[in-house]
C-alpha cells in the first residue's frame, strides 16, 4: 500500500502517517507479549502470518483516506525448500467518494515448482496528468492546445473507474532459479471524466489525454486492453519480502489484440533488475539495493491512460515523492538505489534507509527522446520489523522531488 501526500498537506499528513506507524508498531509489541506459555504452541508456525495494517492519510484530491492494507504471508511447502509467498490487500475509502480496492500476491507452490503471480484491482480513482515525457516544464505552449499557470504546468485531473485482472503462471526449470511462462492480462478504464477538457470555450481547452487520443484514433471515455504474455524470471533472493542478498531478473512481453476485446491492437515490453549488495558480514541488514526497470511500447497504439508510467509497476512501489503517474510516456525508465541499514547495535528490529531515484520518460509524437531529461527523487525513512522470522517490516518513508514536490509512503515489506 503506497499513500502519496503533495507538498499541499505536509505537516498534517505526516502527523497522520506518523501515528498510523506507531500505531502499527504497538500492535507488533502487544503480539509480542501475548506469545502463548506452552512452548510447543509457541514454536509451530502459524500457516498464514496477518499484518493488519491500519491505513490513515489525507491529501488535497482525496481528503480525508481511512480503510485498511493487511499483509499475508505463507509457505506451501517445507521452508527449506520452498519459497516464502506474500500477498498485500488494499480497502480504502475516502471523503471525496473514492473507492481503492487490490489484492496483489507473488505465490510459490511446493519446492518452488512454479511461481504465480496475480494483481486483482477495482478502483474509482483520480489523479493528475502532466503530458509525455521528462521535459515536462520546458514544453511549448499554444493557445487552446493545453494549458499552464504561474510559469508551472498546471495539473489535469482525470477522474476514472480502472478494473484490473492479472494473472502469470511460471514453471521452474529443473533446479535453477530459473521460471518461464504464460500470463494473461484484462485492464478496463470507463467512465473517464477529463475535468480540464473545455470543448465549449473559443478557442477549445484540450488537454493532454483528449489531444493524444484523438491524434491516436482512440476513444477518449472507455477502452480496454486483452492479451496474453511471455514471461520469464530469475529469482535468487533469500526473501522476498526483505531480501538481504540475491537478485531478481525479469522479464515479459505483452501482445494485446482486438481479438481478445482490446480498444487496439499493441505491445509493451517489461525488463526489470534487482540487485543487494551486502555492506556487512555481520550485519547482514546493512546493505544497498539497486532496482531498474525499463517499460516500452513495441508495437501499436496504447491509451494514454495505459502507457508506461511511473507509479504503475504491480506494486505501485516506484517514484516515491511523486504521484502516481507524474512521468508517462511510451518508454520509461526507471533506477533507485537505496541504503539499508539497521539502527540497534545488536537488534535487528528497528532501521532506516537513504534512497534517490531517478526517471526518464519519453513522448515520441514531441520528439522527446528517451534519456535527454532526468527528474530526480530522494528521501529517508524508517522501518520496524514486525514479524523477525520472516523479516517483515513496516515501513514509513518521506520523499523530496524537483519543484517542491514530496511524499508520504506508508507500507508493508520492503520497497523492492
Amino acid at each position: 500500500m503506497k499513500s502519496k501526500i503533495s507538498r499541499i498537506f505536509p505537516k498534517k499528513t505526516v502527523l497522520i502517517s506518523l501515528l498510523t506507524f506507531l500505531l502499527n508498531f504497538y500492535w507488533a509489541i502487544a503480539q509480542d507479549h501475548e506469545k502463548p506459555a506452552d512452548t510447543s504452541i509457541s514454536k509451530r508456525e502459524r500457516k498464514v502470518s496477518i499484518i493488519p495494517l491500519p491505513a490513515i492519510a489525507g491529501d488535497p484530491t482525496s481528503g480525508l483516506i481511512i480503510g485498511v492494507a493487511p499483509a499475508f504471508s505463507w509457505t506451501m511447502g517445507n521452508p527449506e525448500t520452498t519459497s516464502m509467498s506474500t500477498a498485500l490487500g488494499l480497502g480504502l475509502v475516502t471523503t471525496k467518494r473514492q473507492l481503492y480496492t487490490s489484492l496483489r500476491s507473488n505465490a510459490f507452490l511446493k519446492d518452488d515448482s512454479y511461481t504465480i503471480l496475480t494483481d486483482f484491482r477495482f478502483n474509482i480513482n483520480n489523479q493528475p496528468t502532466y503530458g509525455l515525457g521528462t521535459k515536462i516544464w520546458e514544453r511549448p505552449w499554444e493557445s487552446g492546445s493545453v494549458s499552464r499557470e504561474s510559469g508551472d504546468l498546471k495539473k489535469e485531473m482525470i477522474f476514472f473507474r480502472h478494473l484490473r485482472l492479472y494473472g502469470i503462471a511460471m514453471k521452474r526449470l529443473q533446479n535453477s532459479r530459473f521460471f518461464y511462462g504464460l500470463g494473461y492480462h484484462y485492464d478496463q478504464m470507463f467512465k473517464i471524466d477529463d475535468k480540464s477538457l473545455n470543448l465549449e470555450a473559443s478557442p477549445q481547452e484540450l488537454t493532454f489525454h483528449e489531444v493524444f487520443q484523438r491524434e491516436k484514433g482512440l476513444p477518449t471515455k472507455r477502452y480496454k486492453q486483452s492479451g496474453v504474455s511471455l514471461n520469464a524470471v530469475y529469482d535468487s533472493r533469500d526473501n522476498v519480502a526483505n531480501p538481504y542478498k540475491g537478485q531478481y531478473l525479469f522479464a515479459s512481453w505483452r501482445g494485446f489484440s482486438e481479438i481478445l476485446g482490446s480498444t487496439s491492437n499493441s505491445g509493451t515490453l517489461w525488463l526489470e533488475y534487482r540487485d543487494y549488495f551486502r555492506l556487512s558480514k555481520e550485519r547482514p541488514r546493512n546493505l544497498l539495493a539497486l532496482w531498474t526497470y525499463a517499460w516500452s511500447v513495441t508495437n501499436g497504439e496504447v491509451p494514454y491512460m495505459f502507457l508506461p508510467a511511473v507509479g504503475w509497476d504491480m506494486f505501485a512501489r516506484s517514484g516515491r515523492a511523486y504521484t502516481q503517474g507524474r512521468f508517462r510516456g511510451e518508454d520509461v525508465v526507471y533506477t533507485e538505489l537505496e541504503w539499508r541499514f539497521p539502527l540497534q547495535k545488536n537488534k535487528e528490529r528497528f532501521g532506516g534507509v537513504i534512497f534517490a531515484n531517478s526517471s526518464t520518460a519519453s513522448s515520441r509524437t514531441e520528439d522527446i527522446n528517451l534519456f535527454s531529461h532526468f527528474q530526480l527523487g530522494y528521501g529517508l525513512g524508517l522501518r520496524y520489523m514486525v514479524l523477525p522470522k520472516k523479516r517483515i517490516n513496516i515501513a514509513l518513508d518521506y520523499g523530496f522531488g524537483v519543484r517542491g514536490a514530496s511524499g508520504i509512503f506508508l507500507n508493508v515489506n520492503e520497497m523492492f
